[in-house]
């Protein structure tokens, strides 16, 4: 009888290891040229262990290839050069966050400030600032591609329309603070540092339920009074971005000119009458570059 159940488990643990490899090639594919044919994982969760059973490992890969081959259907619709590249799941436990060299102000109780998540993961991270262009466009072509990123939004427009960034929440999008009136942060005291910063944070949560845990300053601007009034409020970590990404051309950070893993990418809720083109467009570019350099791209609260 023993040896028959330590066959029965040889033969479990086999099918398991099948499987596993089963995903580990779906989710390959899903870092491939798309056809509409490549798999990939989906948007947010793990993949189940094998402890799991079989099956749920299964109709995980099954799930995988749906995914991806809706997304390769969308990245047509929406013009992209190449379907964008699946995610791996998200860390089991969120890398340590701190100063990037040369950026730090104060000690290290205040919110560090970063430009790149400390992964070795090929991802990248898609965030957009302020909140003047509302393009409803925008919504359904991130919903439709389900590619994640971040809003860092200003009161002093994003009052135009709450409701777009309520339906943007709706979607999965997380809503951070870039402050009430997007003020140079350095030339103000502390006390109105504090306000800009802190009744944003109270205004986000009121208007969306939630007090954000980033914060990112104007023009990238601050000083030890900026991180310590945020942290006050609840801020926790100050991403800043390694590239910036326009309809027609992208900017970087870095010496190379190039992405690396976990890099944070910026760019702007803006229209033809900023820059040229539109939203949609800016995507198409931004993701043609990301996919383009074999990076997916991931949520930043997975990592952050």
């Amino acid at each position: 009888m023993m040896l028959v159940r330590q066959k029965e488990k040889k033969v479990t643990r086999r099918v398991s290891i099948v499987l596993v490899v089963l995903l580990a090639a779906a989710l390959g594919a899903g870092c491939s040229a798309g056809d509409g044919k490549e798999p990939a994982k989906p948007a947010a969760g793990q993949p189940p262990q094998a402890a799991g059973g079989a099956g749920a490992l299964t109709s995980y890969v099954e799930k995988v290839r749906r995914a991806q081959a809706a997304r390769a259907l969308a990245a047509k619709k929406w013009g992209l050069a190449r379907t964008p590249l699946a995610a791996p799941p998200p860390p089991a436990v969120k890398p340590k966050i701190t100063f990037r060299k040369g950026f730090e102000v104060g000690d290290d109780s205040l919110p560090p400030v970063f430009t790149t998540v400390p992964t070795k993961d090929r991802v990248v991270f898609l965030t957009i600032d302020d909140g003047a262009e509302k393009d409803p466009e925008l919504l359904t072509m991130m919903t439709e591609l389900g590619i994640p990123y971040s809003a860092f939004l200003s009161d002093y427009l994003v009052k135009e329309d709450y409701d777009y960034f309520k339906r943007m929440r709706d979607r999965g999008v997380a809503l951070h603070n870039h402050t009430l009136n997007h003020r140079y942060m350095p030339g103000l005291s502390y006390t109105a540092q504090k306000h800009e910063i802190c009744d944003q944070q109270a205004n986000i949560e009121k208007r969306y339920g939630k007090r954000p845990p980033l914060f990112r300053p104007p023009y990238g601007n601050y000083n030890q009074d900026t991180l310590r009034a945020a942290k006050s409020c609840g801020v926790k970590a100050v991403p800043l971005w390694a590239a910036e990404a326009f309809p027609d051309h992208m900017e970087w950070r870095e010496w190379d000119r190039d992405l690396h893993p976990g890099d944070i990418v910026l760019t702007h809720f803006r229209g033809p009458g900023d820059w040229k083109g539109t939203m949609p467009d800016m995507i198409r570019r931004v993701m043609k570059t990301i996919t383009d350099k074999g990076y997916a791209v991931a949520r930043l609260e997975d990592y952050v």
